[in-house]
């Protein structure tokens, strides 16, 4: 009967040491994030409080790099300056900030083509963290590390203003 007692409390203090893991919301107490500036030919995100540079980071883009993003689909990354315009702590992705893609340019474009601009652009994590993603995997995102994407998600307020360039 002991033996039965100590199974079922190690197990148990098993199950409950599970629940105490860190949490994937940080804090942040520096400088606020006033711009962030993505370049995509470098794959290296900035986050600036005005002209001081706080972090930089390697990111993957979407699957066909090159170019503005035009319509639903094409695998691009958008180019232009955007704002941060909302949050998903539920992503598939780990966590992630969505980029107000597409702005009444760019869905005159698509539309003058008969497309869809599409959507959905967001900064995000890693769906699966223990598989190496390869190079610029995303359907037009821009991905982190779900580490990476834990201190941004934290340091970054929704309404910053993003450029994405070239």
């Amino acid at each position: 009967m002991r033996r039965r007692d100590l199974i079922l409390s190690t197990a148990a203090a098993v199950a409950l040491g599970g629940c105490s893991g860190s949490s994937k919301f940080r804090r942040y107490d520096g400088p606020d994030v006033t711009f962030v500036v993505v370049n995509k030919g470098q794959r290296r995100m900035h986050l600036l409080h005005h002209e001081s540079l706080l972090k930089s980071y390697d990111i993957n883009l979407g699957f066909a790099p090159i170019g503005h993003k035009q319509i639903e689909g094409d695998g691009r990354t958008p180019e232009g300056v955007y704002r941060i315009d909302r949050r998903n702590p539920n992503s598939q992705f780990h966590l992630s900030l969505g980029i107000s893609y597409p702005n009444v340019n760019d869905v005159a474009a698509a539309k003058a083509m008969g497309k869809s601009a599409g959507g959905d652009i967001f900064i995000h994590g890693q769906g699966n963290p223990f598989r190496a993603d390869k190079k610029d995997w995303t359907w037009g995102c821009i991905a982190v590390s779900n580490d990476e994407m834990e201190e941004i998600y934290a340091m970054v307020p929704n309404d910053t203003l993003i450029a994405l360039n070239p």
